[in-house]
């Protein structure tokens, strides 16, 4: 008999115009005043204007918090809490990647439950429903937009505080691939592979289900074929769509089935060194599948077969071919060489491995490593 299996989504809207309903949706929520969270870089394209105005047009006024970095910050989390409160609004919308919506979910929380953002990280710890949350992604990859999961980095120790409660699933979705046309080939890689990755440990998940597979699979065959393409062809609406279509797949799948080692160690090098996420992933993705191989044998192997129709590879199965074929990938996108010309040095695995180590992401990796083993990971991926 199958265990039993949750499965939380927001309402979603996909699709070219998606973001020209923002305004209805506000409505819908008896909105007088809406926190904007964004990002510095997104300032400067039109999307953060964009909302302003389609919620002008409903008569609603909004203000605009971009104080967001890359791995978004406790403070800045408690910053945009206390922007919230004096300006007195009463919903929230993300405009950007996963930095701009991680943080409005900590901002949310902040908005109505008492206590500082490191006190709810963990697994359903906030008690308090948020308030109202329409997210509009402008990258495809991180699927934020979709998941119960919350990243933010503590400044203090150092490290990425993941929290994953229901309440951080945002109420509204409108994912409108043509806001992703403004990332550069880099950012489009570096998201996209993030998203491989999110259906990849979805997939192997020991929280894994019927309800979650095909959309890990479906995710993984996508992103294969077609971020390559739009890599190459930036300005191709068809790719931006498949490839958003992708993040969407993989959002379902690791929402609900949970994430594994490349993740966990992926936020530790995040935390402690401040690397890019997407490409932190990318890199340990290989080493990750090697040590995990024979305790989810035949769930890689499916993998395999999925890797070898995508790449045009020849008989993509064994441990070694599946490697092969995900430094392939990453290689042809852009992604070369290994986390030591990334300012990772033999010094700091050892922290970088106990952190990692207490990363909830790490509960349902195929097989639960021991510290060491973390370490000759992050050893390989130098």
């Amino acid at each position: 008999m199958s265990q039993l299996r949750k499965f939380v989504i927001p309402e979603l809207v996909f699709g070219d115009g998606a973001v020209h309903v923002l305004g209805r949706y506000a409505n819908n929520f008896g909105s007088e005043k809406v926190l904007i969270v964004t990002d510095a870089g997104l300032i400067a394209t039109p999307w953060v204007d964009k909302a302003v105005d389609l919620l002008r047009e409903e008569g609603i006024a909004s203000v605009v918090f971009s104080d967001v970095s890359p791995n978004p910050r406790d403070f800045q989390v408690h910053a945009g809490a206390e922007m919230y409160h004096k300006a007195g609004c009463d919903i929230i919308i993300a405009v950007g990647g996963g930095s701009a919506m991680d943080c409005a979910k900590g901002i949310g929380i902040l908005a109505t439950n008492e206590g500082g953002i490191s006190s709810f990280q963990g697994v359903d710890n906030v008690k308090v429903p948020c308030p109202p949350l329409i997210c509009i992604p402008t990258t495809a990859g991180t699927s934020a937009d979709v998941s119960q999961f919350a990243i933010i980095s503590d400044s203090a120790e150092q490290v990425k505080m993941a929290i994953i409660s229901k309440t951080m699933v945002p109420d509204v979705a409108l994912i409108d691939p043509r806001l992703t046309m403004t990332m550069d080939p880099a950012l489009t890689a570096h998201t996209g592979i993030d998203a491989l990755v999110h259906a990849v440990e979805a997939y192997v998940s020991t929280g894994n289900s019927a309800l979650t597979d095909v959309h890990a699979l479906k995710a993984i065959e996508l992103i294969l074929k077609y971020l390559p393409k739009v890599v190459k062809e930036p300005d191709s609406y068809a790719w931006r769509e498949k490839v958003m279509f992708a993040s969407l797949h993989a959002g379902l799948a690791f929402s609900n089935a949970s994430l594994g080692a490349v993740h966990a160690m992926a936020h530790s090098l995040g935390g402690t060194l401040d690397l890019a996420h997407g490409e932190c992933n990318a890199l340990l993705l290989e080493h990750v599948v090697a040590y995990n191989y024979s305790y989810a044998v035949e769930r890689y192997e499916r993998i395999g077969k999925i890797v070898e129709i995508g790449l045009g590879m020849q008989e993509v199965s064994g441990v070694e071919a599946i490697c092969q074929g995900f430094r392939r990938f990453r290689e042809h996108m852009g992604v070369k060489g290994g986390l030591g010309q990334r300012g990772v040095s033999s010094e700091n695995i050892p922290v970088l491995a106990e952190k990692a180590m207490s990363d909830p992401c790490l509960v349902t990796n195929p097989h639960f490593p021991n510290q060491r083993e973390l370490e000759e990971i992050y050893e390989k991926a130098l």
